[in-house]
């Protein structure tokens, strides 16, 4: 498991790495097709509980959230948004056993919430100033965490971090996680020009590690709920795009709201 988990990141990282540096709206497009990926894996989860969410409908929205930054119509993403609840809404109410109408409603929501919603603010991070560098000391806080999480709960891990959701994660993993990502939110921070402090830095680095971290537990909920051990099948040693991206759906609002409000 180890080892394929290694070849898939080999394939992965320097994709990713070469889509942050080239910008949108490539970024942007390859963003789009792992958020509808992921929508397929979350609808499909969806539909083991006998859920019938508007799959092809809520994955539509969530490719046009991705994009939402490229489209010259103003208040584009809250007008996207209100039109998703509303036809949706609508839909069920005369296309859907009364019984099951409002379930099967909330799951789309979800679906475009979780990852479309979510997903659109790593665009909109990228278009920042200095956007190709936020991006990239996000990404590292990030990867730092999840490796140091993995490899220092394997080695040391005693105390279950939440067992009733998923018993393999450890205190110590956590602590070691949230310890090396903020250290590497300060060291990328120095390396990078950007106009952040060595405090926010650390506030920043510490918010990212645990939210982060909340993510993966979010997702192992929505696994736990649907009775799976992996969202998908399609990247080896890591299960599914959701068992990949469970660490930037809570992440990138608030990065881009820390950036915006805060440090710029």
């Amino acid at each position: 498991m180890l080892r394929q988990r290694i070849l898939t990141s080999i394939v992965i990282v320097p994709i990713s790495i070469i889509a942050i540096w080239f910008g949108n709206p490539w970024f942007a497009l390859i963003m789009a097709v792992i958020a509808v990926l992921g929508s397929l894996e979350f609808y499909r989860l969806a539909s083991l509980n006998k859920i019938e969410p508007l799959s092809y409908f809520g994955t539509a929205i969530i490719f046009l959230l991705i994009l939402c930054p490229f489209c010259p119509i103003p208040m584009i993403k809250p007008l996207l948004m209100t039109l998703a609840v509303v036809i949706s809404l609508i839909w069920f109410l005369f296309r859907s056993a009364i019984k099951n109408a409002f379930n099967n409603w909330a799951w789309t929501m979800a679906g475009v919430l979780f990852i479309g919603w979510t997903l659109s603010y790593w665009i909109e991070i990228r278009e920042l100033e200095q956007g190709l560098y936020w991006t990239f000391w996000a990404l590292i806080i990030i990867a730092v965490n999840d490796i140091c999480a993995f490899f220092i709960g394997r080695a040391i891990g005693k105390h279950a971090l939440a067992p009733s959701i998923s018993p393999k994660k450890t205190w110590e993993g956590a602590l070691g996680g949230v310890i090396t990502g903020t250290l590497a939110s300060v060291i990328v921070g120095i390396v990078f020009p950007l106009h952040i402090n060595y405090w926010q830095m650390i506030i920043l680095g510490l918010l990212i590690c645990v939210l982060a971290q909340f993510g993966d537990l979010v997702e192992s909920v929505l696994k736990r709920n649907t009775d799976v051990k992996d969202s998908g099948k399609l990247l080896p040693g890591h299960g599914g795009i959701l068992d990949r991206l469970d660490s930037f759906f809570l992440t990138g609002p608030v990065i881009f709201y820390c950036i915006t409000y805060i440090v710029l």
